[in-house]
């Protein structure tokens, strides 16, 4: 394969080939190996990373009220599918949506059925081998009850023990990673425990030691909300990030997603651990959670990149949407301006800074000789990319719509003129319609029990 680049202007040159699945060189002219492709008015970038997404939350896309996380997520597990067909389909439809965002990688951090968790984890596996995308599949294991994830205040509570016990959910993600962690195939595990509010330091210690056992990346939810501030504080008499980093949770293999309410001493720990965070500023409003301080992490030298998070708590898997939304936001919490995340950055935190949170910045992230051919061509004749200035800044700064012209993963092209080539876009249309109904006056019970002790621990009364 050989690409034009086109910067804005009409001319046409080829920016490299690959041989297999990397890229073999990079020059102004170029013998063609293979298919040329018409690079003229095009913008070739190297893939981004979707790098924190809960793919069932799908089903429930604009259903869930305005909820503080704690009482959103009663509500999702209330209506949680369990249903290995919907498992599938929303992982072909968030693995689409990233792919027409600008994204080659996916990290799912995947809500299992209970009593099927390794047919979930295979289905989810299997939907993004069909597409082709390069996909970290992460299981969501808990193994404290919901109630657990709400401090206690002046209260005493005793939580109803968790129906799985933590060596089983040990074991089963040890299975997990035997049947299906295939890193060389665009296919790999994660260890994800879903966060402090929820898991036991047994948990996170059986972690580390799968992590280390398989060579494994490690991923969670960090510091959400202010709940889970006060949660960390009951529990460790500290910040959760001086817990985890005391337990040797933290490092260079490890991807935070949200962590908003940090102290400038935890920003300290993740810089010098090398750990990353996960910006995702759509569910962080759509939450109420708040604004995490992204410029703050920057200029710490903490490792930064972007998340749709599930398609409930943002209703979209448009990373487009999630990079300009997490870009701009933070001028508003910084007067001077030269802190201002420019597009340029923006694009390298969503390409370079995803690969590293995975520990893939020697394979993946830019476009550089030796590296995976995971690549997004982009139409600058599209309507939303016109008139013509500067290529990126409308790409990061506009509302692009059908920009994507192709896209090519592990350097097998997966989109081509604008349409998926591996799966039937139009039925999988067609199957999520048939597999949903309208829904305006759904209730949740759990909500209607957790609420009133909410507001109180929470001082909302």
């Amino acid at each position: 394969m050989s690409a034009g680049l086109s910067s804005g202007q009409d001319a046409e040159g080829i920016l490299g080939h690959r041989a297999g699945e990397a890229i073999a060189a990079i020059a102004p002219s170029l013998e063609v190996i293979g298919t040329a492709i018409n690079g003229e008015n095009k913008l070739l970038l190297p893939g981004f990373f979707n790098a924190h997404s809960h793919s069932s939350e799908m089903w429930q896309r604009g259903i869930i009220p305005p909820l503080p996380l704690e009482l959103w997520l009663a509500q999702l597990y209330d209506f949680a599918p369990l249903d290995l067909e919907k498992v599938y389909l929303s992982a072909l439809g968030t693995a689409v949506e990233t792919l027409f965002s600008g994204g080659t990688s996916v990290v799912d951090h995947l809500i299992l059925i209970p009593g099927k968790e390794l047919e979930t984890i295979a289905t989810a596996v299997r939907a993004y081998k069909e597409i082709g995308i390069r996909a970290f599949v992460s299981p969501l294991i808990q193994d404290e009850s919901m109630t657990a994830g709400i401090p206690s205040g002046e209260t005493k509570q005793n939580h109803e023990a968790y129906f799985r016990s933590t060596q089983a959910t040990l074991e089963l993600i040890e299975e997990a990673v035997r049947q299906f962690h295939r890193p060389d195939e665009g296919m790999s595990i994660l260890v994800a425990p879903t966060g402090i509010q929820l898991c036991s330091d047994a948990l996170f210690q059986g972690c580390i030691e799968l992590s280390d056992k398989y060579n494994l990346c490690r991923h969670s939810h960090l510091l959400e909300t202010k709940a889970q501030e006060k949660l960390a504080q009951e529990k460790y008499g500290c910040s959760a990030v001086e817990h985890l980093g005391r337990i040797g949770y933290l490092g260079d293999r490890t991807s935070l997603a949200h962590c908003i309410h940090l102290t400038d001493t935890d920003i300290a720990i993740l810089a010098e651990t090398k750990s990353t965070v996960v910006h995702n500023p759509l569910s962080n409003l759509r939450l109420g959670s708040g604004i995490a301080p992204i410029l703050k992490y920057r200029q710490a030298g903490v490792n930064v990149s972007f998340g749709c998070d599930g398609a409930s708590s943002n209703d979209s898997q448009d990373l487009l949407e999630a990079i300009k939304i997490g870009s701009i936001l933070h001028n508003i919490t910084d007067f001077d301006y030269q802190h201002w995340i420019t597009p340029r950055q923006s694009v390298e935190m969503a390409s370079l800074g995803g690969a590293k949170g995975l520990n893939m910045a020697d394979k993946l992230g830019s476009l550089t000789v030796g590296k995976k051919a995971d690549l997004v061509m982009y139409d600058l004749t599209s309507l939303s990319l016109l008139p013509r200035t500067d290529p990126i800044g409308l790409l990061i700064l506009g509302r692009p719509t059908n920009a994507v012209e192709s896209v090519w993963v592990n350097g097998k092209q997966v989109v081509a003129n604008g349409k998926v080539t591996t799966i039937n876009v139009d039925d999988l249309r067609q199957q999520l319609y048939d597999h949903s109904q309208w829904d305006t006056k759904r209730k949740s019970q759990t909500v209607a029990q957790l609420e009133a002790y909410y507001r109180t621990v929470m001082d909302l009364l």
